[in-house]
């Protein structure tokens, strides 16, 4: 027997929550059973009242607000722990055509794939102004390049999971979870891939966006973060061979000067050629220090992939 999940992690979505429930499937060929998860995190409102009203299967409440990241997370083990074995993450605003899961669970269910992100069609989204199309394609490009995928719409978080990839799965961004989900699946060698999904008119504003300069330098910290987590000694390699290849460029044009007999002294260049080498090995053994640690790393994360593994297991076997 095959279990779907659907999360929904909300923060003040009393108005939306009802049209969004109603919205959701209650039967997709080749699923089973059907449950729903709100994750309310840290609502102000009666957001957990009307799941409960709707007869949500699973209902998580934060006393307070822990951030997006941290809810799809919390939806992940709840998901994993009732036995899920296929999870749909969408958004509590409707934003989503929910009738589209079914085409996000496609490739999973066909085993060609483990995450399936849905690519939204952003030029006809008339309530997207420009520069946010613009910044839309530009980011999901970026995300492409690090991560080594061929996701179209990288920043959707209309995406469903097979079990084994929401197992080896973690967010450690306080942020939100979908650019590093992403990059973290490229990185770990998960199948991913993409496929269009169709919106819905707008119900409200989005709250994650709160402003386009505050989003795009987040997005750039956390790419950054996600790269040096899971690539530390190419990403400390590079960074160490800028200043490194500076001091060695003064290094040989001291030396240089130094052979040709010149009488004026050049001892700031040489000391900032000095400070400039030591930066650059310093960064580079940074990087073998934290390629080291990406060791223990991926030990860890073995021990918790068969804790989770067993947890499901266990769940699915008692359901059963």
């Amino acid at each position: 027997m095959t279990k779907l999940i659907i999360q929904i992690p909300c923060f003040n979505e009393e108005d939306t929550l009802p049209i969004t429930l109603a919205a959701l499937p209650t039967h997709i060929e080749g699923v089973d059973v059907i449950e729903r998860l709100v994750i309310d995190d840290g609502s102000r409102d009666k957001t957990s009242e009307i799941a409960a009203q709707h007869n949500v299967e699973h209902i998580i409440k934060f006393p307070k607000n822990r951030g997006l990241a941290r809810a799809f997370m919390a939806g992940i083990e709840r998901a994993l722990e009732a036995g899920a074995d296929f999870i749909v993450n969408t958004d509590a605003d409707n934003q989503y055509c929910a009738d589209d899961i079914k085409t996000l669970l496609l490739p999973i269910i066909s085993g060609n794939a483990e995450i399936v992100v849905g690519a939204r069609p952003i030029n006809e989204i008339s309530h997207f102004s420009p520069i946010k199309k613009y910044l839309q394609r530009i980011g999901s490009w970026v995300v492409r390049l690090v991560s080594g995928t061929k996701i179209d719409d990288a920043p959707s978080g209309f995406r469903a999971f097979s079990a084994a990839a929401a197992m080896k799965m973690n967010v450690f961004s306080e942020y939100t979870y979908t650019l590093e989900t992403i990059i973290a699946a490229g990185q770990r060698g998960i199948t991913i891939s993409s496929v269009p999904i169709r919106t819905n008119e707008q119900l409200r504003q989005s709250r994650l966006i709160k402003s386009i300069p505050s989003y795009v330098w987040r997005s750039i910290v956390t790419i950054f973060r996600i790269f040096l987590y899971y690539r530390p000694l190419r990403s400390f390699g590079i960074l160490g061979s800028i200043p490194f290849t500076f001091g060695f460029i003064l290094g040989m044009r001291y030396l240089m000067f130094w052979l040709e007999g010149t009488t004026r002294a050049h001892t700031p260049s040489l000391i900032l050629s000095a400070i400039l080498l030591l930066t650059g090995m310093l960064l580079w053994m940074a990087g073998l220090i934290g390629d080291l640690q990406a060791v223990n790393r991926k030990l860890l994360e073995d021990i918790q992939f068969a804790q989770r593994r067993h947890r499901h297991n266990n769940n699915n076997n008692s359901l059963s």
